[in-house]
């Protein structure tokens, strides 16, 4: 009898071993996780999972070591949720599993069908699952990810935080990131100072807190530079904070990013992109050719496979070198390997303006442009990707094509000015698309009524159209210039539009209404303003002596147009 009793109790000491050992490794996949070490952690959940393949913690953690990953791709999403999938046949009750393809099928767009596992998840825990409710807080308010409902996030993240016992600094953190995609930074931070409270040393916390600071622009410099330097003295070893500053300072201090790159690395898994990033470092401090030959000696490292990243490097780096050629050949090569999902918009724009130096290529450097605005969620992006092409376009005396991605311009920035308006009227008048000038002007005006320069515009473009002026077209137009004008404290503001509006009226009143009186009167107002004008004073002797309804000599020599002057 006590030879059975030993054996049970070695048993059940087996199995609280196991239990025991088997906690332990998932919670160092988490701890690999808090690092961002997706790589290892991914290592740790692959070994508790061949151990016991029905591990639904390790499942679901293992999936989340691939959605975590920035190389992520559409693929890679679809297969997490068959491996949920896969895994839920096999243990239909996890509330975790179900949580964990909500999350797949929110990052493919498939909302409804994600909030029905998520409520399933947490209907089958009874509501009482710390981790469940974590893990669709952090599905719904990862400020990394453009999609799920943050403020669903903020109610499940603190109904978590109202469960017996609770002690957990990770769901803390991310109901401060579900605070944030809601921009209440004042509860985010708050959120954040609360994780420390439960763990002081998480250094995840005060990076974020950082991070909210960060995103009110440089003004807030010393504040979130202090929080990061918290977050590194408080655990050295917790690399997305040097990642974040090896970005912040690689514009603008190469020296210092190229030092934080290193101390990332040197805390982070093995990445086979670590040698693109030495390229990139290289191109950043404006050594070009060793960029290139760094990045070549990289391509050969990755065999077969070369990180697609580096091509575009050194289609950068021969850019800057003006070695269009070869740029073009890098990027070629670039577009070709690269993924489509992970082709920014900045890709598209500069590609696009690289194509331009050669002729016969527009219309795929139109499509490019086209695409980086669409792909783009920022306006000023947007706004630089349409500038770009009309400047090159311009440079090249194409006013009509300058004029048309100028145009694009008033369709993305929510409030365009006058600047805007001017740059696109003005090509297309340029270009001699004098309806299209028209139609941009007219919107000038109805946004600037009191404003001489549109109706100046209009004026121009309808004189061009009518260019005996027999029609009539311009003259309601210049009316109001003379209007709105004439009625200027400050006459220089407005002067060379005035003058431009009376030299009109001067040869319409004498050559189409045959008014001498009234185009004399034309032109002693536009003396007025520029006496030192040759041409008018020429002009008042030649009409005053000659009445057009009896004169048999030639007309007067029309009066020389007065261009748009781009100094408004």
């Amino acid at each position: 009898m006590r030879k059975i009793t030993l054996g049970m109790l070695f048993l059940f000491m087996g199995l609280g071993f196991s239990v025991a050992v088997m906690a332990q490794s998932i919670d160092e996949g988490r701890k690999f996780m808090y690092y961002e070490r997706f790589k290892s952690a991914k290592e740790v959940f692959q070994k508790v999972l061949e151990a016991n393949p029905k591990n639904e913690e390790a499942a679901y953690w293992l999936g989340q070591c691939t959605l975590a990953s920035d190389e992520r791709t559409a693929k890679d999403i679809a297969d997490t949720r068959a491996f949920y999938q896969s895994k839920l046949m096999a243990n239909p009750n996890s509330p975790l599993l179900m949580a964990g393809v909500g999350h797949t099928e929110l990052l493919e767009g498939k909302t409804q069908d994600a909030r029905n596992h998520f409520e399933a998840a947490i209907s089958l825990s009874q509501g009482k699952s710390i981790a469940v409710l974590n893990a669709v807080g952090f599905a719904n308010g990862n400020p990394e990810s453009k999609t799920g409902d943050p403020a669903y996030a903020v109610d499940k993240l603190k109904q978590a935080t109202q469960i017996k016992k609770f002690n957990d600094p990770d769901v803390m953190v991310n109901l401060g990131d579900a605070y944030r995609r809601l921009g209440d930074g004042g509860n985010a931070q708050l959120s954040y100072e609360a994780a420390l409270g439960y763990k002081s040393d998480y250094a995840r916390a005060k990076y974020r807190i950082g991070r909210i600071y960060q995103s009110q622009g440089v003004g807030q410099e010393e504040i979130y530079m202090r929080y990061f330097n918290e977050a590194i003295a408080m655990d050295p070893k917790y690399a997305p904070v040097y990642n974040t500053l090896f970005n912040y300072y690689y514009s603008t201090n190469v020296s210092r990013s190229a030092e934080y790159l290193e101390k990332w690395l040197a805390n982070s898994d093995d990445d086979p992109r670590a040698c693109s990033y030495r390229a990139s470092m290289k191109y950043a401090q404006g050594l070009f050719n060793e960029a290139i030959t760094k990045a070549d000696e990289c391509i050969r490292e990755g065999g077969s496979n070369p990180y697609p990243n580096l091509y575009g490097i050194k289609a950068l780096a021969y850019d800057r070198l003006s070695d269009s050629m070869n740029a073009k050949l890098s990027y070629e090569e670039y577009f070709k390997r690269q993924s489509e999902e992970k082709i920014g918009p900045g890709d598209y724009s500069r590609y696009a303006m690289l194509l331009l130096k050669f002729p016969g290529n527009e219309a795929q450097a139109g499509q490019l442009v086209d695409k980086a605005v669409q792909l783009d969620s920022i306006e000023n992006n947007k706004i630089s990707y349409l500038k770009a092409m009309a400047t090159t376009f311009e440079a090249q005396k194409n006013y009509k094509e300058a004029a048309v991605w100028y145009n694009k311009i008033l369709d993305v920035k929510k409030n365009f000015g006058k600047t805007d308006l001017y740059y696109a009227g003005y090509n297309f008048y340029r270009g001699n698309e004098f309806q299209q000038s028209i139609t941009v002007f007219n919107r000038y005006v109805e946004k600037y009524p009191e404003d001489v320069f549109g109706y100046y515009m209009i004026g121009k473009a309808n004189g061009s159209i009518d260019s005996t002026g027999e029609q009539g077209l311009a003259v309601p137009f210049y009316q109001k210039v003379v209007e709105i004008g004439e009625k200027e404290a400050d006459k220089e503001k407005v002067k060379n539009q005035l003058i431009g509006a009376y030299k009109f009226f001067i040869e319409y009143y004498y050559n189409v209404q045959k008014d001498q009186a009234t185009s004399l009167q034309y032109v002693d107002k536009a003396i007025a303003l520029d006496p030192a004008d040759q041409q008018l004073v020429s002009n008042r002797e030649f009409i005053s002596k000659n009445d057009p309804k009896a004169r048999r000599t030639p007309a007067p020599p029309k009066p020389p147009k007065t261009p748009a002057s781009p100094k408004r």
